[in-house]
Order: C-alpha cells, then structure tokens, then sequence
C-alpha cells in the first residue's frame, strides 16, 4: 500500500474553511518538484490521476479539527472561480500545503469500535 497523505488548501488566513484531497504521497512529491525549473511546480509526465488518490475534494468549516465534508459547487466556485473537480484539485495541489496522515496507515488502526469489547464472535464467555 502506498503512503497517502492530505493536502489541505486554505483560502486566506482569516478563513477557518479548509479544502482537502487526498494523495499518494511519492507520486505528489514527484508531481510538486518534478518538470523544469521554469514551470515552478508539476511533472507533466505525471498523469494528475496517479497523484490523487479520487478527484473528490473535501471541506472542513472548522479547521484542522473539522468534520469532513462535500463542499456545494457554490462554495467551489467562490473560492476556486469553478467546481469543475480536474480545475478545483490542481489549484489545491499546486497552493496547498501537505500533511502526512500516519494515522490512517498505521497497521494498528482498525476502524472498529474499540467500546464493543475483543469482537470475539465464537460464542461462550472467555
């Protein structure tokens, strides 16, 4: 499995709304320094689909500590001037700032409810 991290995209500094997508995390740091040294950021030669993990952008309204969510084309397009996800992801990729989500690959993690007890499911008291 690839490392994944999250690139998080916030408008201005007064904005507690974030944007996120999700990356692999070598093939965006690929992507980010690779092309000529002209082009400042993007690899051409990285297809933009091998950098993301889906073209699904994410908002938090409350920070870093947020729920996330689906942002309405609305609040895309008044920040990004297009909700069109391919025009939307770039600008995150190319003005956000990534950050490594150790969490989320951890082989200790998972996912269930840790309140539910050991999830024995054979049957009699241990």
């Amino acid at each position: 499995m690839a490392p994944i991290s999250k690139v998080i995209y916030k408008p201005d500094s007064q904005s507690t709304e974030e944007f996120t997508c999700i990356v692999n995390a070598q093939e965006f740091k690929k992507w980010k320094e690779g092309g000529e040294p002209s082009a400042r950021f993007r690899d051409p030669t990285i297809p933009l689909a091998n950098v993301v993990d889906s073209f699904e952008v994410f908002v938090s309204s409350q920070g870093a500590q947020g729920v996330l969510g689906k942002p309405s084309n609305q609040q895309l397009d008044t920040v990004f001037q297009t909700h069109k996800d391919v025009d939307v992801v770039s600008i995150i990729l190319k003005e956000g700032r990534e950050q490594a989500t150790d969490g989320v690959t951890s082989t200790t993690f998972t996912g269930t409810n840790a309140s539910r007890g050991n999830n024995d499911t054979r049957g009699g008291r241990q």
